[in-house]
């Protein structure tokens, strides 16, 4: 059992790199596109995964497979439009954690259809990297500060509940530390992982 979770592990580290990179790269590009050069500047618009890691949230995803990576600094107040920048920035990273998990598991039906890198490492490293994506987009739509469903969430109240939500962001990491070691994780976001797997699934299906 221990040899199975070590191989997991190891054949999930490059999708968990990946899902930090796309995520964190999509919210910069989208930052900078809408009129906030500050991820830019902070040297964050890059798909170096290096340049995205958080500590704690590097160690839940390796362990739980749920987690979070380094805040992209953003200034909202450059936006041309400033909720339409707030909502577009906040959804770009699950967007791309999405797209990410889609085009690898085309790839992994592509590989078994036509017989190509058979091997199970390669099959579980492409697995890796479907789940991890995809786990990582649906954590992060959580609306809990500073995820980024709750900049969405932030984007769309008055301003008065806006600040109330923001009061809750000094509370976010115990919060959250309390929330991935909660049946939660068991009952909400594996069913929600295994929801977008059948959606892929059911639209992949004509190439099965």
């Amino acid at each position: 059992m221990f040899h199975w979770d070590f191989i997991t592990l190891v054949a999930g580290i490059p999708g968990l790199l990946l899902a930090m990179a796309v995520h964190e790269y999509a919210h910069a590009l989208v930052a900078v596109k809408m009129g906030d050069r500050t991820p830019q500047l902070a040297g964050r618009l890059t798909l170096n995964p290096f340049s995205h890691l958080d500590p704690i949230g590097t160690i839940l995803l390796l362990t739980v497979q749920f987690g979070w990576a380094k805040p992209v600094p953003i200034q909202s107040g450059n936006f041309r439009h400033w909720r339409q920048g707030e909502i577009s920035v906040a959804l770009a990273g699950p967007a791309a954690n999405l797209f990410t998990a889609f085009l690898f598991l085309v790839a992994e039906i592509f590989f078994i259809t036509y017989d190509l890198f058979t091997t199970t490492q390669v099959h579980r490293v492409l697995q890796m990297i479907v789940l991890y994506n995809i786990n990582f987009a649906v954590f992060n739509l959580i609306p809990l500060p500073p995820l980024d469903g709750s900049r969405v969430v932030t984007a769309i109240l008055p301003l008065r509940w806006q600040y109330r939500l923001a009061a809750w962001e000094r509370y976010s990491f115990i919060i959250l530390i309390i929330f991935l070691a909660t049946p939660v994780v068991t009952y909400v976001l594996l069913p929600l992982q295994q929801l977008v797997l059948t959606a892929y699934m059911f639209i992949l299906s004509p190439l099965l």
